[in-house]
């Protein structure tokens, strides 16, 4: 889309001048027939809001002939411009659309339903995420792509006569469009309507750096002008010398990307000199390659700076050639590409509808189109209008959809997710009152799936609460999250199996496990050796080396000195201690976490007065011995 070469802000209002005047401009673009469908479309225009004027004054119809304006300047088709009149239409007249299909086509009334669906959508967009949610909605929610280029259209003339609104409602606009329009025209591959969107948006949104940055490059435009002139005419005299047929086009980048350097470098305007770039379009992509070596032979390329968008396409299908030279001492920006590239660059997915040069009205197939970040490789699929628009909407969608609230804020929720898994992406206390919905304004079933775009009312009851028939259908974790909170803490009838089956797993590997310490507990008591010297039980737990804990005795099985015992460390009674077989032991909860290795404390066992008596006489027997043996050792 290129700028305004039919300017309707003038003092002429007549409709039958508008409408000769428009045809005078665009009549290359069309054939009797499509000149005969779009003049019947501007008299039912005329007839429907001929009468109508605008909050400014103007007439209700000079909008509509704007973005029909807009629309014409792509090249788009008869379709199209009709659907610009009408784009709008449906705010006057409800009920027109049955005859609208039946006077201008199926595909006319398609695009306006659409474009009337959005406009009737309040979009708010609180964050950068929530924007780019609302972007993935508005291709989800049109059949024809063709509702966002009327759309996009719509919008751009709005910021183009900004003029007549409030500060207010002309941040508000520049806001919206900032946030959701122009990065939807950069997606589209609509490099034009992007950088005029944004260029407008900032002069609405910061006026004093857009009249700042507009100043200096005006200040500098002669000698800018001497300097790419200068630039363009070696690229001839180079290009003529091997027989190669370009057109070189220069310009200053638009105010909005020189803004974003400013803030990215935090630099003034006038201390930015990489603001200038040339555009070299020539006829096959062999000569691209081919110029880019003249240009570098010409200029010092920048190291860093070269960029081979043709091998490797941007995700919207653009495709070129870009590198930055050293000329003159200045930096300067040059970009090579095919017309073909060319076109796609310039009106994105728009390319998809237009006109094939000569009399016949093929379109342009989707051929090296790939829209949108997500979209796969189209390039080498030549498809019709109806299977590129299914590829284009499946794989936008993926897994997930996009609803409304009635306020107009996006919600995205899993494939699959219906009204009250919605109710708890709002809040936690309308999920749990919900007791009813309604989508586009109809009554669904809460059970029902929710499907893309549609703006759901939640229906409250301050008696209602969550339900285990509820926690059965909802898909998102939050929902199920807060209904088995609720059910839990409220509902005494309620079961989790699969918290029982948790436990009941759990019980089976702590049973198996603590059999197991009884019966090698059990074992070791059969087993021990008996030991030479007699001890006896002080009665106390040992654990390791240490009786210096607090232990309690379970009273199920109490344990005596000699059993087999087990224990385990309990919340508020120590090291509590069982009888390696008792059963409520193997009851016991991640049991094999909390058991420590325990045994009873013994102790030496005293010996009566006359055994005593012996081992003292026998210790003083060997001692004598030892005596002797050192005072007369035995001669040999």
């Amino acid at each position: 889309m290129k700028t305004e070469t039919f300017d309707t802000n003038t003092t002429e209002t007549n409709p039958q001048v508008l409408i000769d005047t428009f045809f005078v401009h665009f009549s290359d673009l069309y054939t009797q027939d499509d000149e005969q469908k779009i003049r019947a479309a501007w008299d039912f225009l005329i007839e429907k809001t001929g009468s109508l004027v605008r909050s400014c004054g103007k007439p209700y119809y000079l909008h509509p002939m704007r973005v029909a304006c807009v629309l014409a300047e792509s090249s788009l088709g008869a379709d199209c411009i009709v659907a610009g009149f009408f784009h709008n239409i449906l705010d006057v007249d409800s009920d027109c659309l049955g005859q609208i299909e039946a006077q201008f086509g199926k595909d006319v009334a398609t695009i306006c339903n659409g474009t009337a669906k959005i406009t009737n959508l309040k979009i708010n967009s609180k964050n950068l995420h929530e924007a780019d949610s609302i972007r993935k909605m508005l291709f989800a929610m049109v059949d024809d792509i063709r509702v966002i280029l009327v759309k996009l259209a719509d919008r751009l003339d709005r910021m183009r006569n900004l003029k007549s609104v409030s500060e207010e409602a002309q941040r508000a606009v520049a806001k919206e469009v900032i946030d959701i329009w122009a990065p939807l025209a950069g997606r589209l591959g609509m490099k034009d309507v992007k950088n005029e969107m944004e260029d407008l948006s900032l002069k609405y949104s910061n006026p004093e750096a857009f009249q700042q940055i507009k100043a200096i490059v005006a200040q500098k435009k002669d000698e800018r002008e001497e300097y790419l002139q200068g630039a363009v005419k070696k690229i001839y005299t180079a290009t003529e010398r091997i027989g190669i047929h370009v057109n070189i086009t220069s310009r200053a980048k638009h105010f909005y990307s020189i803004y974003q350097k400013m803030r990215k470098r935090n630099k003034e305007a006038g201390e930015l000199y990489d603001l200038l770039a040339l555009r070299i379009i020539c006829d096959e992509v062999g000569d691209c390659y081919t110029l880019i070596g003249i240009v570098h032979s010409l200029w010092k390329p920048l190291d860093g700076r070269f960029k081979d968008y043709i091998a490797m396409p941007k995700a919207n299908g653009y495709q070129s050639l870009h590198t930055t030279v050293m000329c003159e001492g200045k930096p300067l920006e040059i970009q090579i590409r095919t017309q073909k590239m060319h076109t796609v660059a310039e009106h994105g997915v728009a390319s998809h509808w237009l006109y094939k040069k000569g009399t016949n009205r093929d379109m342009v197939k989707a051929q090296d189109l790939s829209i949108i970040n997500q979209l796969r490789e189209l390039r080498d699929n030549h498809v019709n209008d109806e299977s590129f628009f299914a590829q284009l909407k499946n794989e936008l969608l993926g897994d997930e959809i996009y609803v409304f609230t009635p306020k107009g804020d996006v919600k995205q929720l899993p494939a699959g997710a219906n009204a009250i898994d919605f109710a708890y992406t709002i809040h936690s206390a309308v999920g749990e009152k919900i007791v009813g919905a309604k989508a586009d304004g109809k009554i669904i079933p809460l059970t029902a799936p929710l499907q893309n775009t549609q703006i759901v009312e939640v229906l409250t009851n301050p008696q209602a609460h969550p339900t285990q028939g509820q926690l059965k259908i909802v898909k998102t974790a939050k929902a199920r999250q807060r209904i088995h909170a609720w059910l839990s803490a409220n509902d005494p009838t309620f079961i989790d199996k699969d918290l029982v089956a948790k436990h009941e797993a759990e019980h089976a590997a702590n049973t198996l496990y603590s059999r197991h310490v009884a019966e090698q507990r059990a074992t070791e008591g059969k087993h021990r050796k008996p030991k030479k010297t007699e001890t006896q039980y002080t009665g106390k737990i040992r654990i390791e080396n240490s009786t210096n804990f607090l232990v309690t005795i379970a009273q199920c099985c109490n344990p005596v000195p000699g059993d087999p015992i087990v224990g385990y460390v309990s919340r508020s009674r120590g090291i509590t201690i069982h009888a390696a077989t008792c059963l409520t032991f193997l009851r016991i909860p991640n049991i094999e976490q909390r058991s420590v290795h325990v045994e009873w404390d013994t102790t030496i066992k005293p010996k009566d007065e006359k055994t005593a008596a012996k081992e003292a006489k026998l210790k003083e027997r060997a001692k004598e011995k030892s005596i002797e043996k050192t005072k007369f050792p035995k001669q040999r």
